[in-house]
Parts: C-alpha cells; sequence; structure tokens
C-alpha cells in the first residue's frame, strides 16, 4: 500500500518525531519512568560508628551524605541477625523459617520466589555483585558474580555465571564496586534495573584496604559504660562465646604472630597478597606487635589494647566501604541516573563494637539487631529527613517492588513501607519479631525469639534452659537489667506475652507459637 503525504502532512511528521511524540510507543516510556533501584548491602556495619547515626570517628562520610540527601531510618531491624538468613530475608521478604534459611549452615533455595525475579519478570534488569553467601547460584538475575562463602579482602576469587573461577587483584571493596560500574556501562540503557551491590567489609577478621591501614593509628577509642559486664541476671549472656577478653584472638582477628593460641594464622593471611601488598601489611603489623612485645601487657590492659586494635581495624576497613559507595553516587551522579535511582545503603544486621564486653552479633539486643537503612530517592524522599518509625528487614522486598510498580504477592510477609517514604509519620508497624537459631554453633548464642515494640522488649531463651529476659527501652537503653522478675511488671509482661504469641500466629512460626501454647 502506497501512502502519499502532502508537504504540510510530512512536515508535521516530522515535527512530531524531533519533538519526540512518536520518538518511542508508550510501553517503552512507562518502562523508562520507573526507578532503577541501587542496594548496597554491607556485612556487620555497626550503627555506633556511622556518622549519620551519632558517630564521632569520621569513618562514613559517603554514607552520613547519601542520609543527607535523602532519609535516615532509626528504628530498622533484622528479624534474625545472622549473615545468611539476613540476606535470605532481603530477597524474600519472608521470614526465615518460612524462607527456610534459619542459619548459616543451610541452604538457600534460590528458586524460589525473590524480588529480583519479579523485577526481571516486569521488564527490569537485575544483577547481585559481590557477598552472596547462600551457598548456591543466584536465581532471578540477569547478571551475577558472587564471592565464594565468605571471600576474601585480598585479591579474591569470583564466581561468575559460568560456574567458572577467577581471581581479581586488588582490595575485594575495590573490585566489587569496579564490577558494578562495568555491568552498569553495558547494561541495557533502555530499561531499569535492579542491581544488589554485596560488600563483604566490615565483617571479621576486618583486614583493611593497605592505603587505610594507618587511618586511625592515632585515635583512643574510649570504652563503652558496659565494657565490663558482669551480665547479672542474664544467663544467656553469662554463656556466650564472642568476648574480647576471651573470645577474640590475637593471630586471626588482631593480626598478631606471635599468637601462641595460633601462631600461623596472621601469616596465613598474608598468602594471597601480593609482593606489594605484603611489604605494605608486614611493615604495618609487625610494629604493632613490636610495641604491644614492649608493653608486656597482661590482664586489663591486655584486654583494653585488645578492644583499640579491634577498634581500628575494624573502622579502617569500613573507610574503604566508605569511599566505594561514594564512587556508586559519583557514577550515578555523572551518568545523570540520580533523580530516578533509588539508593539504599544497609546492613545484613548489626554488630557489637565492644558494648557489653562483645563483638559478633546474634542476639535480639540493640546492637545486634539494629541495623542501618538509608534511602535517598530525590522524587520522593524529603532531603536530611529522620524516620523513627519501626521497621523490619522482612518489610524491605515488598517495599522495593512497591516503589518499582510491581504486585506484591500475598505470599510475603513484609509490610510496604513506601507512605512512610513519602511522609515519614505512617506507621506500619506496633512492634517487630525476631527469632535466632543457630545454637550449638560458634559463639554459644543460645536460641531465642522475641517482641520488640517502641518502648519494650521481650525475649523467650529456649533449648538447654527455658527462659525470660524483659526490658524497659527508655528506661535501660543498653539493657543492663533484666526486670522479667519485677512484680510491677507482670501485667505489661503477660500483655506482651499475649502481644507475642500473636506475632507467631501471624507469621506462621510453629516452633515458637508451640512453645509458648506449652508453657500457658
Amino acid at each position: 500500500m502506497n501512502i502519499r503525504l502532502s508537504f504540510k502532512g510530512a512536515g508535521f511528521v516530522l515535527a512530531c518525531l524531533f519533538s519526540g511524540i512518536f520518538a518511542k510507543p508508550l510501553w517503552a516510556q512507562q518502562k523508562q519512568s520507573r526507578p532503577n533501584i541501587v542496594i548496597i548491602i554491607s556485612d556487620d556495619h555497626a550503627l555506633s560508628t556511622i556518622g549519620a547515626y551519632g558517630a564521632k570517628y569520621g569513618a562514613s562520610p559517603h554514607i552520613d551524605q547519601l542520609a543527607k540527601q535523602g532519609a535516615t531510618f532509626t528504628n530498622a531491624f533484622v528479624n534474625n541477625s545472622l549473615c545468611a538468613p539476613s540476606r535470605a530475608t532481603l530477597l524474600t521478604g519472608k521470614y526465615s523459617h518460612v524462607n527456610g534459611l534459619r542459619d548459616n549452615r543451610d541452604q538457600f533455595d534460590a528458586s524460589q520466589d525473590v524480588f529480583p525475579r519479579r523485577l526481571q519478570q516486569a521488564g527490569f534488569q537485575t544483577a547481585w555483585i559481590g557477598k552472596w553467601h547462600l551457598k548456591n547460584y543466584p536465581q532471578g538475575f540477569d547478571y551475577w558474580s558472587i564471592l565464594p562463602d565468605q571471600g576474601q579482602y585480598y585479591n579474591p576469587d569470583l564466581i561468575g555465571m559460568k560456574g567458572d573461577t577467577v581471581r581479581k587483584e586488588g582490595y575485594c571493596t575495590d573490585i566489587i564496586t569496579n564490577l558494578t560500574v562495568d555491568w552498569l556501562d553495558k547494561r541495557d540503557k533502555t530499561k531499569p534495573f535492579c542491581v544488589i551491590i554485596g560488600q563483604k567489609a566490615p565483617h571479621r577478621p576486618w583486614m583493611p584496604d593497605a592505603r587505610d591501614l594507618r587511618r586511625f593509628e592515632q585515635t583512643k577509642f574510649a570504652l563503652p559504660a558496659n565494657f565490663y559486664d558482669d551480665y547479672k541476671d542474664r544467663i544467656a549472656a553469662q554463656t556466650q562465646d564472642m568476648s574480647i577478653a576471651k573470645t577474640m584472638q590475637l593471630g586471626y582477628d588482631l593480626k598478631m604472630k606471635n599468637d601462641p593460641a595460633d601462631p600461623k594464622s596472621a601469616i596465613n593471611a598474608t598468602k594471597r597478597m601480593n609482593p606489594v601488598q605484603q611489604r605494605a601489611w608486614n611493615a604495618y603489623y609487625d610494629s604493632v606487635q613490636n610495641d604491644m612485645v614492649k608493653q608486656q601487657l597482661s590482664g586489663k590492659a591486655l584486654i583494653e589494647w585488645k578492644y583499640q586494635r579491634y577498634m581500628k581495624d575494624y573502622l579502617a576497613t569500613t573507610v574503604s566501604l566508605d569511599r566505594n559507595i561514594g564512587e556508586i553516587m559519583d557514577y550515578l551522579d555523572k551518568n545523570h541516573l540520580s533523580e530516578n535511582t533509588i539508593v539504599v545503603y544497609t546492613s545484613d544486621q548489626g554488630f557489637y563494637m565492644g558494648e557489653h564486653g562483645w563483638f559478633d552479633k546474634r542476639f535480639m539486643y540493640e546492637e545486634s539487631m539494629h541495623a542501618p537503612f538509608i534511602v535517598r530517592y530525590p522524587k520522593m524522599v524529603k532531603p536530611n529527613s529522620k524516620v523513627s518509625q519501626l521497621v523490619s528487614n522482612v518489610d524491605f522486598a515488598p517495599t522495593f517492588l512497591d516503589l518499582a510498580g510491581v504486585s506484591i504477592p500475598k505470599e510475603i510477609q513484609g509490610k510496604s513501607f513506601v507512605k512512610l517514604l513519602k511522609n515519614g509519620k505512617e506507621k506500619i508497624r506496633e512492634s517487630v519479631y525476631y527469632h535466632y537459631y543457630e545454637f550449638p554453633a560458634e559463639h554459644s548464642v543460645r536460641k531465642h525469639f522475641g517482641i520488640r515494640t517502641d518502648r519494650y522488649k521481650l525475649i523467650r531463651f529456649y533449648g538447654k534452659q527455658d527462659f525470660w529476659e524483659f526490658y524497659d527501652l527508655k528506661t535501660d537503653p543498653h539493657e543492663m537489667k533484666n526486670l522479667y522478675g519485677d512484680k510491677s511488671k507482670q501485667a505489661l509482661i503477660t500483655a506482651l506475652k499475649a502481644k507475642l504469641l500473636a506475632l507467631t500466629l501471624e507469621n506462621k512460626d510453629q516452633l515458637a507459637e508451640g512453645i509458648l501454647k506449652k508453657e500457658n
């Protein structure tokens, strides 16, 4: 069929083309208007070390800048403070007992419904780059490149989509960022994207980039007020194995070659390093060790020396994490992506920085279950805003789907908090639920579940021994006084037990439900 156009008609068509009216079909315009999503999830990043949450160390300028540009959630919690279970919850929007990953020894069923696959089906490009830690290969992603298990800080191996393992020269945090930028450069720019950047840092054993080794060398860190906690009336705290005094190793954790318990661990840490990296590393830690030997430390002096070394290494490791977050932000800005990109910074859980004399996580106490959560989205989120409403990491997946305009499946247990992002006041939860399973295992933290409201926390420990703990966070924010036996609190405790039972029913936690019903 031949179509003839007058000069006037042809001119109109050309004008429309140049104006963009016919440049793209409507569906393509709609896809482009949907936001991109960048999720940066670190490992074991404590709120107490982040400037946006009040830290004074200067270790997080780029995270702090992200917070100024968006919203800082001051009451975001995880439902199981452990690496793999937290990632499984992020992906599924379901509690550990439903998504099947209760502890780090389990293998994640990646074929189950995960939010990136939902985005993929809706036309998004999806990627996971970095630490995965779920004992199998990702599904629901157009691209992935993952660290085997925990991964290595120096010259790490990465597994590609064909199952091939390649060793990359350099520092892990930098490499993950470089892989992310490379993927962003090569993506199909006609589609929205969602990339999850899984950083290893600052996971134990806190190995800083060589350029950051001396960053906090002159800093003297104040001991937490409860560093020498006596754990009175707290059975689980008395029996844990995560103390700086007894558990933290001179060799593995603090890089000393004179550790009588494990003299080879510090040397083994450098085996992956190239000669340049080794020279920088040995020059620094040999000088630290020589100084320690000269002091002839013992007792409290040695414990407090270990604390100082822990803080220096941990924070120096977060400096690289923060610097690389800045590089991702710069990339988005330079490529004109910032306005239409949701950027989330979070960690898989909190971490102890000497509180109660501990490192690690696992407990339902504040430092462990309380995680950073910062969101920048210029189209919706007011700059420099604070959100104090309770949210759980089970809520993250439905929120990402909601932001992308993708329907939330009814099987998801979390709740979208998009309304909360818009106004900062919309309460979606009266409480958050927690359940930790990994016992007996490393650090000897007993199994427990519980409820945290705006003010109160009720915890049920079970297994080897059954007992309760109750805290008033307003009068006792550091959870030093277990009030479960206080007669004046019994009516309140009874009410919280009823709410806890209701949560086990709502969340289909039959194990916890059975324990509570048996007790009654």
